[in-house]
């Protein structure tokens, strides 16, 4: 079998068709129906990436996300019927990396799947290293130090951070980031990345509030600092 996958959804007709389509594309799944059950089960079944619903019995996903964030990187892909820019934005800084909205296709969903896993895999460049001030990034492992001390990031994070580092100093906007690290902007809204730069900023800066790493330029975009301290 392939690359195990957690499906959590309340929903029995989501999780069969979900099951059916994935499995014939060569996943191993295992489904279960609420939030304490998918906490439960992820530590048993150690998925390569979870499908989160985001509305639950006994837990929704949001709790879910940060129980599974606080202790693993594991990529997690979000499912939402909700619209609003502001719930999908607190879903991913709950520490979803990506998310489907409902109603979606098996297709759709499959291609997310294999988009976040290239991520994971590192199928590009294995054992470079990027170095911009203090923050060193290994692209074959996939690791992080800030002044030689580990950093955990997901996916995203990760993608995000040495796609920056590599062109430190160049401005980018919104939707030229989610171009690079999506390869697609459909169903996409510029604003996520700025829920992932607010993460990162967590993690690498010595003070979020003020950056000295990822700048943000008024009016255009994110801006990484070639020494990361001006």
């Amino acid at each position: 079998m392939g690359d195990r996958i957690l499906v959590v959804d309340d929903e029995l007709a989501v999780r069969e068709n979900v099951r059916t389509f994935l499995e014939a594309a060569g996943f191993e799944i295992m489904t279960v129906a609420d939030g304490p059950t998918a906490v439960m089960e992820f530590e048993r079944f150690q998925p390569r990436i979870v499908i989160l619903d985001w509305m639950l019995p006994g837990m929704d996903g949001l709790d879910v996300a940060r129980r599974l964030r606080a202790c693993s990187d594991v990529p997690i892909i979000m499912l939402t019927a909700r619209v609003e820019e502001t719930d999908r934005i607190e879903g991913l800084e709950a520490g979803a990396d990506d998310y489907v909205v409902k109603p979606f296709s098996a297709r759709e969903l499959e291609a997310r799947v294999r988009a976040v896993l290239r991520r994971v895999s590192g199928e590009v460049e294995p054992g470079m290293t990027v170095e911009v001030g203090d923050l060193r990034a290994d692209v074959g492992t996939r690791e992080v130090w800030l002044r030689g001390v580990p950093v955990d990031l997901t996916a995203m994070e990760f993608d995000l951070l040495v796609y920056l580092m590599r062109r430190a100093g160049r401005v980018f906007t919104r939707l030229e980031l989610l171009e690079a690290l999506r390869g697609s902007t459909h169903e996409c809204f510029e604003r996520a990345i700025d829920s992932h730069i607010k993460r990162l900023r967590r993690k690498i800066e010595p003070n979020p509030k003020k950056p000295t790493y990822i700048r943000t330029v008024f009016g255009v975009g994110y801006r990484f600092s070639k020494e990361g301290d001006s």
